[in-house]
C-alpha cells in the first residue's frame, strides 16, 4: 500500500482536508483506493506537501462522509445532488451514485406558487428599446421544506421567521433576486412543471405621483402567478 502516513493531508481544489489513510481505502475498486495504494510520489503535491486532487473541494466533504460511514446525510435544501453525483462517478463510488439516484427519484411531490407584482416599462419619446417589465419582488408560496429544497440560499426568509417545523406552509417567502427566468430554471431542475398561471392588470391614475415615478409606467401595473407541481 505504498509508504503513505496513517494521517493524510489533502488539497482538493484548494480546500484542505485531513483524514485517515484507511478511510481513503475503505471502498475497493475506486479511484481513491487506486491512488492511495500506489506510490506516494505518483500523486501531485502542493507547496506544503499535501496531496493534490483537482476536483470540487467543497463537495469532497460528502465523499469523505460516505467513505467513513458508507452512507450519506445531506443538509435540508441541498441543491447540488447532480454535481455531487458527477463527483461520485469520477471517484467510481458506485454505492454513493446509487444512493443519490434514489434520493432524486424519491423526491416528495408538492406545489409551489411563484407570484410577482410589476409594471410595464415604456421607452421615452416612443422608443421601445428598454425592459418590457419591471419587477420589484418575486413571491414564493408553498411548503417550507419544499421551497428551501428548490431555492436554497436565494430564498429570503426574513419576513417569515422559522416558527414550527419544515412541514408547515408559508406565503411570506420571497427571492433575493428578481429574475423570474432563474426561478423557473430552479423549479425545472428540481423536477417541477408548470400547471397553470393567471394574471391581472390595472390602469392607475397618473396624478399625484411620487417623485421619480414615471407617469406612463405607473398607468399599467400587473400581478401574475405561476403554479408549479411535482408529482
Amino acid at each position: 500500500m505504498g509508504d503513505f502516513p496513517a494521517m493524510v493531508e489533502l488539497n482538493v481544489g484548494g480546500v484542505h482536508y485531513t483524514t485517515k489513510h484507511k478511510t481513503l481505502l475503505s471502498e475497493p475498486n475506486t479511484l481513491l483506493h487506486e491512488m492511495f495504494t500506489g506510490k506516494p510520489n505518483d500523486i501531485i503535491k502542493d507547496a506544503k506537501g499535501r496531496y493534490f486532487i483537482d476536483r470540487d473541494g467543497v463537495l469532497f466533504r460528502y465523499i469523505l462522509d460516505y467513505l467513513r460511514d458508507s452512507a450519506i446525510s445531506l443538509p435540508e435544501g441541498f441543491r447540488e445532488k447532480e454535481r455531487l453525483k458527477q463527483e461520485a462517478e469520477h471517484f467510481r463510488l458506485a454505492g454513493l451514485v446509487k444512493t443519490l439516484n434514489q434520493l432524486t427519484e424519491n423526491r416528495p411531490p408538492g406545489c409551489i406558487t411563484v407570484g410577482y407584482r410589476g409594471s410595464f416599462q415604456f421607452g421615452k419619446d416612443g422608443l421601445a428599446d428598454v425592459k418590457f417589465r419591471k419587477l420589484s419582488r418575486l413571491l414564493i408560496c408553498g411548503r417550507v421544506a419544499l421551497c428551501r429544497e428548490v431555492f436554497g440560499d436565494t430564498l429570503n426568509e426574513s419576513r417569515d421567521p422559522d416558527h414550527g417545523g419544515p412541514d408547515r406552509y408559508t406565503s411570506r417567502f420571497f427571492l433575493k433576486h428578481t429574475f423570474i427566468e432563474q426561478a423557473f430554471d430552479d423549479l425545472q431542475k428540481s423536477g417541477f412543471r408548470l400547471a397553470g398561471s393567471c394574471g391581472s392588470g390595472t390602469s392607475g391614475s397618473s396624478t399625484d405621483l411620487k417623485p421619480g415615478v414615471d407617469s406612463e409606467e405607473n398607468r399599467w401595473n400587473h400581478y401574475n402567478e405561476f403554479v408549479f407541481i411535482r408529482d
